[in-house]
């Protein structure tokens, strides 16, 4: 009988689950509290603060290497990205918006099996196809409106973050999580800040509820999110980390039905029982991928033991 579980850390799946699901509330909140016209100052809003807080309260300045790669994950996986998703976010409808950014799982996985071309990992890659079919049976109809920069934007968002979640696994920085989340937040926010000042006017006199939400998009959305995310992305296979970015859209659907009145018919239940099957299933293959690389570590150490 063998001594290798073939079950996922369930508690670090549910946790890393956490960061999409709240990620799924930014097009509600986008569309529904802020000021209109804004997704940079919006970007700028939400990860300056979050990035502040985390780096003065770690303070753990980062080593001279690890700079250079610091720099470019904080462009892929915030200033670039987060810039995209509030083009998208102002400019679709929030289901919308987070079915096209589905795609970022399958990049991912595309990426894994250029590495990794073992049995699990093309379980995985299939089972996300069918979680991106789930998607689209969910949300996509005839009447569905195709605003080509909010659609661009979503995709190239997509793509950046599958980059950026892709290389976080790979590197593996030697900080730990909340400095690293506060450094990629706060660098990212930096690069934001000269794009948000020559694009977009001052923000007028704001209401309660408008200053709320974005201390809610920062605390919630930047901070706690993105803490999660990249704990989980350090514990566990970038395939099976980003196949729980198909909560974010999943998220925004039952918000949207719950505070907007906005239909499920029985096709996009349909369409919502497959992506949660195909997140499952994509956590129990690359369990078992996990059980095969510990396998072949303890054959190898056999070997070496019996070459000496």
């Amino acid at each position: 009988m063998s001594g290798f579980s073939t079950r996922p850390a369930w508690g670090d799946v549910l946790l890393t689950a956490l960061g999409p699901a709240i990620w799924g509330s930014t097009y509600i909140v986008t569309t529904e509290f802020l000021p209109p016209d804004r997704p940079f100052t919006a970007a700028l809003l939400r990860t300056l603060p979050a990035g502040l807080l985390l780096v003065l309260f770690m303070r753990r300045l980062p080593r001279r290497s690890e700079w250079l790669r610091l720099l470019v994950l904080s462009a892929l996986n915030i200033g670039i990205f987060q810039a995209l998703l509030f083009v998208a976010a102002y400019r679709l409808p929030g289901g919308l918006a987070a079915v096209v950014g589905a795609i970022q799982p399958l990049l991912v996985m595309a990426l894994a099996w250029a590495v990794d071309s073992r049995r699990p990992v093309r379980l995985a890659v299939w089972a996300s196809v069918l979680g991106v079919l789930g998607m689209a049976v969910l949300l996509l109809s005839p009447t569905t409106v195709w605003e080509p920069i909010g659609i661009t934007a979503a995709l190239a968002g997509a793509a950046v973050m599958a980059a950026g979640t892709f290389l976080t696994q790979r590197w593996r920085m030697n900080m730990p999580v909340l400095a690293l989340t506060g450094w990629q937040l706060l660098l990212g926010a930096l690069m934001l800040a000269p794009v948000t000042w020559l694009a977009e006017a001052p923000l007028p006199a704001m209401t309660l509820v408008q200053v709320l939400a974005y201390v809610y998009l920062s605390l919630a959305g930047a901070l706690l999110a993105y803490a999660l995310w990249f704990r989980g992305v350090a514990r566990l296979s970038p395939v099976a980390a980003t196949s729980l970015g198909l909560l974010s859209p999943i998220t925004a659907v039952l918000l949207g039905w719950v505070l907007l009145g906005q239909s499920i018919t029985g096709v996009s239940l349909l369409g919502l029982v497959m992506v949660l099957a195909s997140i499952l299933a994509v956590q129990w293959a690359m369990a078992g991928s996990s059980a095969q690389s510990r396998r072949a570590a303890m054959q190898a150490g056999k070997s070496a033991i019996h070459i000496k």
